[in-house]
């Protein structure tokens, strides 16, 4: 079986995964609060962690993992978004969350085994907010109020690895007047009467933010399961405090355990090399980039998938419009190969024609960078070679990429016809001996002047210990080739 290792951010180390039960792998990714629609940044853990799903389901079988990402679905942001656009709060999120499905969808991503909404486990939130009471682990200030008490377990900010102080500066919990502890966070809060709120022994109110996750994934994967996920940005005060709640109420308050066994947290996403922010004009959602914005020409999913998938998950992304089109050209390219297989060869391709190499890099940390690296390799030897073609294919769909849907977009000339046309094989081979010559004299002039040449004819070039490679880019022009042989 594949041997699959990822980066535990609760240890800070690359562990081997070994499943609780491998018929039974568990993984709780935090979902979307559903006031708007989905930013670029929101899509990135969804595609990592639907990513890990699909190797899940690889190793294990498809039957034998359980995938929960939530709704949150009660929030004072959506209470203000029904209040300034006259709408109820359910047809907000209705439809909000349905926008969420869809824009995830659409950049490849599998529907998770169960999407709970947050307002449907309401009960299950108050039984463990009377627990926590009753181990003394949180407390009412008999005004509507509960809250945790955070000194009452001793391992807290072992995840984040916070000082207190650091925790405090950066806490986003709301405060009340009557905490013990700066650091407690509330558990359930009061609701006006123009407020959503539901019964409790503290009176009508709602719960806090983080008894959320900690309740649902109690009730659907049980008190300790194998994957928990999100982005590094909920690693305080979120996961932190789901750690707290859900350690204390099922009894591992001193030991630390139950719970997740392993966390993973991807890195934030940058547009054009900075932070995305509204201010900057630099802020797009999903279906921005979809249907296009300002001019812009829509972005297949699939494109939107691969600039992703493209930087590893524990690394920040950069999302530019350079790599969507190099994204672009490569599905493309792709695409073209594999409509080559025949359909009686096309219906058979099944996971068990995923090549090893590409299965090992996913299964290395979710190393999708190294695996699109494996496919470039792949493709070159699937313009000639069925087999290859099918292992093409069958890595395409591993990693979300619909290998059986040509685009009907125009993205200039058809990648299969540029290579047809213009063999860059006898371009590969100069190349590779000026550089062989290069090395004895160490005279590189040569080497540089057909490089720079090849990236002016809108070449993609790529150089490593094994040899060269040459690719057609987004703006490959070959008449720019002509004289270099």
């Amino acid at each position: 079986m594949t041997v699959i290792k990822l980066t535990n951010t609760k240890t800070r180390k690359k562990e081997v995964f070994a499943p609780i039960d491998a018929d039974n792998v568990r993984m709780y990714v935090c979902g979307p609060t559903v006031y708007d629609r989905a930013h670029i940044g929101n899509a990135r853990p969804v595609i990592v962690f639907d990513v890990l799903y699909r190797l899940l389901r690889h190793v294990y079988g498809p039957d034998h993992v359980t995938y929960v990402r939530n709704f949150t679905d009660v929030d004072d942001k959506i209470n203000a978004r029904a209040e300034a656009s006259g709408r109820s709060i359910r047809e907000i999120t209705d439809e909000t969350t349905q926008w969420y499905l869809d824009d995830m969808r659409a950049v490849g991503a599998l529907d998770p085994n169960e999407m709970p909404r947050a307002t449907e486990y309401i009960p299950q939130m108050i039984a463990m907010i009377e627990t926590l009471i009753a181990k003394d682990h949180a407390y009412s200030d008999g005004a509507g109020h509960v809250l945790f008490s955070v000194n009452s377990y001793e391992k807290y900010g072992a995840l984040s690895g916070r000082s207190v102080d650091d925790m405090i500066a950066g806490s986003r919990v709301e405060v009340a007047d009557n905490k013990r502890d700066p650091m407690d966070f509330v558990l359930w809060k009061p609701s006006s009467d123009d407020q959503p709120g539901w019964d409790s022994p503290w009176g009508r109110g709602r719960p806090g933010w983080h008894i959320e996750c900690s309740a649902m994934s109690y009730e659907l994967l049980g008190e300790n399961f194998d994957i928990h996920g999100g982005g590094n940005d909920l690693m305080f005060p979120h996961h932190e405090n789901e750690i707290a709640q859900s350690c204390c109420a099922h009894g591992h308050e001193h030991d630390g355990g139950g719970f997740a066994n392993y966390w993973l947290h991807n890195e934030m996403l940058q547009v054009e090399g900075k932070k995305m922010s509204k201010s900057l004009g630099n802020f797009f959602t999903v279906r921005d980039l979809l249907d296009g914005h300002d001019g812009m020409p829509g972005v297949p999913g699939e494109v939107i998938r691969f600039v992703f998938l493209s930087t590893h998950y524990r690394k920040p992304m950069d999302w530019t419009a350079e790599k969507a089109e190099q994204a672009k050209a490569t599905l493309t390219k792709w695409k073209e190969l594999t409509a080559l297989l025949y359909d009686d060869v096309a219906r058979s391709v099944s996971k068990d024609e995923v090549p090893e190499a590409i299965v090992a890099a996913v299964a290395d940390d979710l190393n999708t960078s190294l695996a699109i690296s494996a496919m470039h390799k792949l493709a070159k030897e699937a313009k000639d070679d069925e087999a290859a073609r099918i292992q093409l294919a069958a890595s395409m769909e591993f990693l979300g990429f619909d290998w059986t849907q040509r685009w009907t977009h125009t993205f200039g000339n058809s990648i299969e016809s540029i290579l047809d046309e213009h063999d860059l094989s006898s371009l590969e081979a100069k190349l590779s001996s000026l550089r062989a010559i290069a090395m004895e004299t160490k005279d590189f002039a040569p080497v540089d002047a057909l490089k720079t040449a090849l990236l002016s004819a809108g070449v993609e070039v790529r150089m490593s210990k094994t040899g060269v490679e040459l690719e057609p880019g987004p703006n490959f022009d070959p008449s720019k080739l002509e004289g270099l042989l």
